[in-house]
């Protein structure tokens, strides 16, 4: 698993009902506490925060946009099978 860092976009595993949170939404971290809780906010399309919350690491699931970090497992094991 990825580590988890301030600045990266990160999408929510689960439900979080008492935040309203779902499944799903994405975020960025913007702290990370020292008990290892991530504080993330949440953004509408136009840019307005809408939520700010602590989660747990096993809550996130931290999201990739450029090929070279997301390509390298996939790199790697279509070479295995090629």
């Amino acid at each position: 698993m990825d580590e988890i860092k301030a600045l990266d976009v990160v999408a929510v595993t689960e439900d979080v009902p008492d935040q309203r949170l779902r499944r799903g939404e994405v975020g960025t971290v913007v702290e990370r506490w020292e008990d290892g809780a991530f504080e993330v906010e949440f953004s509408d399309d136009s840019g307005e925060a809408y939520a700010f919350v602590a989660l747990r690491a096993d809550q996130l699931m931290k999201l990739h946009f450029r090929r070279e970090e997301a390509g390298k497992i996939r790199t790697n094991s279509y070479e295995k099978h090629s």
